[in-house]
């Protein structure tokens, strides 16, 4: 016991220390703001500094610009799993939020594989909290169960419980807000030697009407990479036994697991899982760095994410290390969520990131920042009942306060967009889902400093396209870094044709979006009533997070 505890406080004294050193440099270097005027500042030079610095962060993974591609809409991801399933030889690991209860076609694929081949298997890993939310009524878990009755040997069920959601808490919160303490968040779509990353859960919304990003790595290093972490993942979470009832089943925690069970003992349940997934985010080592003899053909480095509630997490110090990046004047970021409520380190960085050097002269174009969120009748949350109701005006208020801290640090530099597709809960309504971040660079044959009332369709006409991105499951919120397990990568290319399909994409979200200020978000049907602030505060209060 005495080892397990020192043990526990040496990963957590390491884990703040070199937390609180990624928060000192990204302050140090984006103070002010991070803009090159020296012609010899190149792309490659640009590129060559953030994998540097990414190198200290992550592990490396290098491929071809090819073997990314690109899917467009909820049709096209939906289609492309469906296919890969049926098609599957090896292995099927799925991680996400939920399946929705009714995606009995998606389950269906499923167990036309696996009746096709005897040899694969297939591992499935959900929330716990989501998946039976609606219990006893048909839920994810009750979907799920006849799959594990009948292919034992082939199908395996696991289900994450938050560490932060135990005794009191458990007892009295209700099940339509309980996950506001905490998820497993991460989508992984893995298919033999392929895998998707993408912020879509399961369920038909995101196959037919809610907009996300999807990006299919035919690639087996990636592949096999998340794999790790979702079969690492599968040992820490309860095991779905089906009962000979059809549809029922129980929660257990098999004397295998890796971890004791977050319900009875949490504090040791996440020094273990901290244990087991350190050294798979672990930087790259020195001798993992390319060098000149190193293969030309792989043109793309991708560097993984990972978030562990109350323990590990590269993303945010990776985000800030990217935004405290110098960068060439005409350079931009393009920073999306469909929940807007960004951490307060991310805001910092986003706003740092885009402010005008104290030297510029005023006809200089700084670096520029387009934020994406969706707008009320975007959001999943718009028309819902009781307390849910309010996260739209929250997020308006939310967006608000961003939009004026903007104005006052980086004063022209910032533009808040709302992503509007008709009107949820109506013929034709869309969600917006999306979240990212896309670094694209100037064009060298681009004029300096050309002007249009719509900034961000400006620089996509100026430049190539990015040339790094993330992708993944995190909103970049204070819920993602500190109560959701999370998932994702930086992608950074030197390819002008995945650029190219990166600036695709940023239009395909900027399509359906427009410039909104301060005053569209103060009054008439945006004004923000007494209710929904404290309903805010008491959020916070008890522990919870937007």
């Amino acid at each position: 016991m005495l080892a397990r505890r020192i043990t526990t406080y040496a990963l957590k004294r390491s884990f703040l220390k070199r937390s609180q050193q990624w928060h000192i440099r990204q302050r140090q270097m984006s103070s002010t703001a991070p803009v090159v005027n020296s012609p010899s500042s190149t792309h490659a030079a640009v590129l060559s500094g953030i994998t540097t610095e990414l190198d200290r962060l992550a592990p490396r993974i290098e491929l071809r610009a090819d073997q990314i591609k690109i899917l467009e809409g909820p049709g096209d991801f939906y289609d492309t799993l469906k296919n890969k399933i049926k098609r599957a030889k090896k292995r099927i690991y799925l991680s996400t939020l939920y399946i929705g209860k009714s995606e009995h076609e998606l389950v269906s694929c499923i167990r036309q594989a696996l009746l096709q081949n005897k040899d694969l298997k297939v591992s499935i890993l959900t929330d716990a909290l989501r998946g039976t939310r609606e219990a006893p009524e048909p839920s994810c878990a009750s979907l799920l169960s006849p799959l594990a009755m009948d292919f034992p040997g082939q199908v395996e069920i696991r289900m994450y419980h938050t560490p932060n959601l135990t005794g009191f808490r458990k007892r009295f919160i209700p099940k339509r807000i309980n996950e506001g303490w905490g998820l497993q968040h991460m989508k992984l779509y893995g298919i033999d030697d392929e895998v998707i990353l993408s912020g879509a859960n399961l369920s038909s919304d995101y196959f037919t009407n809610r907009q996300d990003r999807y990006h299919l790595f035919s690639s087996k290093r990636v592949a096999d990479y998340f794999a790790q972490i979702h079969h690492t993942m599968c040992r820490v979470s309860f095991l779905l036994e089906p009962s000979n009832l059809s549809g029922t089943y129980s929660l257990v925690w098999p004397k295998e697991n890796a971890a004791p069970s977050p319900l009875e003992d949490p504090k040791s349940y996440v020094t273990s899982t901290t244990e087991l997934f350190e050294p798979l985010i672990a930087a790259s080592a020195p001798s993992q760095a390319p060098s000149s003899t190193q293969n030309t053909a792989f043109n793309t480095t991708i560097y993984p994410l990972l978030t562990l509630p109350r323990s590990l997490n590269n993303e945010l110090p990776a985000l800030q290390s990217l935004l405290a990046t110098p960068l060439p004047h005409g350079s931009s970021y393009l920073f999306t969520a469909g929940y807007f409520n960004p951490h307060h380190e991310v805001t910092t960085s986003l706003l740092a990131a885009s402010g005008r050097p104290n030297t510029s002269s005023d006809d200089e174009v700084p670096v520029s920042t387009t934020v994406l969120t969706a707008s009320p009748w975007a959001n999943g949350f718009y028309g819902s009942k009781g307390v849910s109701g309010m996260l739209p005006p929250a997020y308006t208020l939310l967006s608000r306060r961003f939009l004026h801290a903007a104005i006052r640090v980086a004063p022209g530099a910032v533009t808040l967009r709302e992503w509007r597709r008709g009107t949820v809960g109506l013929a034709g309504g869309w969600t917006y889902h999306a979240k990212g971040l896309w670094l694209t660079l100037p064009s060298s044959s681009s004029p300096p400093n050309q002007k249009t009332d719509d900034s961000a369709i400006a620089t996509l006409s100026l430049c190539s396209g990015p040339a790094v991105t993330i992708i993944g499951s995190s909103n970049y919120t204070v819920r993602s870094y500190s109560l959701d397990v999370e998932v994702g990568a930086i992608v950074v290319t030197t390819d002008p044709g995945l650029q190219a399909r990166l600036r695709k994409e940023e239009e395909n979200l900027l399509r359906y979006s427009k410039i909104v200020t301060e005053e569209d978000l103060k009054g008439g049907e945006r004004r923000v009533g007494w209710r929904v602030r404290v309903a805010m505060w008491i959020v916070r209060l008890v522990g919870g997070s937007l």
